[in-house]
């Protein structure tokens, strides 16, 4: 078994939680964005820079739906990663690992009328995380939905299949068991591009409730 996740203790706020006397009003003085803002090559992170980023190309796709397998249409999905080997665009990142010149590592969508996503990307590196001795995290892509306003927000992680350290990963044993595997993408040969990019896909439900 796997050392407890220890930065959730961490994260926990420290200080009471703000109550805000007017919901309406956080939403007016919060960011906006349109349809328009969001473009064919957000969705493609092979494609936002001259040249081509090193790595394995991947095509992640699924549909979004709420709790009675409803598609949710227009909701926007961001993703963020690693790069073929390991190492994040982030000044914070520290790994030796090198850095891509080709490659920025997020992306954003809308789904269509029927729930559908689809990036173009790279599979992602494992990288070493400092949780404990010798820890590494398994390959993932972190995802963002927001719902109809910028207080609702999802934010969750799609992992691969067969991967070995997702046994050794404090963060995915930290999921339920029977809930575990829906952190898990499919390989689905249907969804890959033949001689450029193979196919996963993953689908997103949107409880809503208390799981």
């Amino acid at each position: 078994m796997p050392e407890p996740y220890r930065g959730a203790l961490s994260r926990q706020p420290q200080r009471p939680l703000v109550v805000v006397d007017d919901p309406e009003a956080v939403e007016l003085t919060g960011p906006v964005f349109g349809a328009a803002d969001v473009t064919a090559i957000d969705s493609d992170l092979t494609r936002q820079h001259p040249g081509q980023p090193l790595g394995q190309r991947i095509t992640v796709s699924g549909r979004v739906v709420d709790r009675t397998g409803r598609p949710v249409h227009g909701q926007l999905v961001e993703i963020w990663q690693a790069n073929a080997a390991g190492r994040y665009a982030h000044r914070r990142d520290q790994h030796h690992a090198p850095l891509d010149p080709n490659f920025t590592g997020a992306g954003r969508c809308l789904t269509d009328d029927q729930g559908h996503y689809r990036f173009t990307t790279i599979r992602p590196g494992a990288y070493p995380w400092g949780e404990h001795s010798n820890s590494w995290r398994p390959a993932h892509i972190h995802f963002s939905l927001f719902g109809t306003a910028f207080t609702q927000r999802l934010v969750t992680q799609m992992y691969f299949p067969g991967d070995p350290l997702l046994p050794l990963d404090p963060i995915w044993c930290g999921v339920p068991d029977a809930d575990r595997q829906r952190l898990v993408a499919a390989y689905d040969p249907e969804l890959s591009v033949p001689g450029r990019a193979l196919g996963y896909r993953w689908d997103i439900v949107l409880d809503g409730g208390p799981r």
